[in-house]
């Protein structure tokens, strides 16, 4: 992992009420987004560090698998 556990769960946590306000600063521009729409794109954001932080660092999942030779 790219990152601790302990750190991912602090990332997700404050990714939370940033998706909230987010919601909210865009509709000070008159885009209107549904609680529905707020968490498809929170979880697609928090799927995306998931995937990024469990993602070998170098790309190459199998380097990692066999360890130092």
């Amino acid at each position: 992992m790219r990152i601790s556990k302990g750190a991912l769960l602090v990332v997700i946590a404050v990714l939370v009420p940033f998706v909230v306000e987010f919601r909210t600063a865009l509709s000070w521009f008159g885009i209107e987004l549904s609680v529905l729409e707020s968490l498809v794109l929170g979880g697609a954001v928090v799927l995306a560090i998931v995937l990024w932080a469990v993602w070998p660092p170098n790309g190459n999942a199998e380097a990692e698998l066999s360890g130092p030779n």
